[in-house]
């Protein structure tokens, strides 16, 4: 059985876009990175996805900005990203524990 998740909060449509855009780009980032791969084409076919990603990152603050949400209301964004695991997939970001860890 699948353990019930906590609801995501209320987001706009741009913040929601923010996030799913946010997310793909922290994805890629985790498949490009050296110290957690080994593989060279994964890398490369996530770094050629990570332009049009990153594009659409910039469009979706672009979009905010545009529509008046100066604003980033950080706690209730950051909400959002612990209810899609958005720490577990950050953490493929950063290096792993080294051998003295």
């Amino acid at each position: 059985m699948v353990p019930d998740l906590p609801p995501l909060p209320a987001l706009t449509r741009a913040e929601g876009e923010l996030i799913d855009r946010y997310l793909d780009v922290v994805d890629l980032l985790g498949r490009i990175n050296p110290a957690r791969h080994e593989d060279t084409y994964g890398g490369l076919r996530a770094a050629q996805a990570l332009v049009s990603r990153a594009t659409e990152l910039r469009d979706a603050l672009a979009l905010m900005h545009r529509r008046g949400e100066h604003e980033m209301h950080a706690a209730t964004l950051a909400r959002a990203l612990r209810v899609l695991d958005g720490e577990r997939r950050a953490a493929r970001v950063t290096l792993p524990p080294g051998p003295d860890d």
